[in-house]
């Protein structure tokens, strides 16, 4: 019984040191930021600093996990695919979802649930939650009142 478990363990060390080859997820780049939106209120960008820039933005702050397969490669597919759904660092472009924002927040499917365990900083609070959507209607226009 032994003898197995150390094979297993062995195994699984040879796959996890064959995850670090793979290149995906550790590039971590952060261009230049263009331009933001013409935020409603310095409130409404300090929350979406600490709730929403880390994916949503070129100035992501990679954690150290970032670095290690095979969680760089989950982060690094979740920034790539916030960046093109919504890039706050990049207003010159038109976004469809910029009008759903503020219901998200409020539905609390942004910040998601892993990324809020990760970083506690971006769990608002309740109240914090809905002054934040308030802020994105009021800067991207909205979808229904909150």
């Amino acid at each position: 019984m032994f003898g197995i478990s150390v094979r297993v363990l062995a195994v699984l060390a040879v796959l996890f040191g064959l995850m670090q080859l793979v290149p995906y997820g550790r590039t971590h780049s952060n261009p230049r930021a263009i331009v933001e939106p013409k935020w409603d209120s310095p409130r409404t960008r300090e929350l979406a600093v600490r709730a929403c820039f880390n994916c949503h933005s070129n100035e992501t702050t990679w954690p150290w996990y970032a670095d290690v397969a095979p969680m760089s490669w989950i982060v690094q597919r979740d920034v790539e695919s916030a960046r093109e759904t919504f890039n706050l660092s990049e207003w010159n472009r038109t976004y469809d979802l910029a009008n759903e924002s503020g219901p998200s927040v409020i539905r609390r499917d942004m910040p998601p649930y892993k990324y809020r365990m990760a970083h506690p900083e971006a769990d608002l609070s309740e109240a914090e939650n809905i002054e934040l959507a308030r802020g994105l209607n009021a800067t991207f226009g909205a979808r229904g009142r909150i």
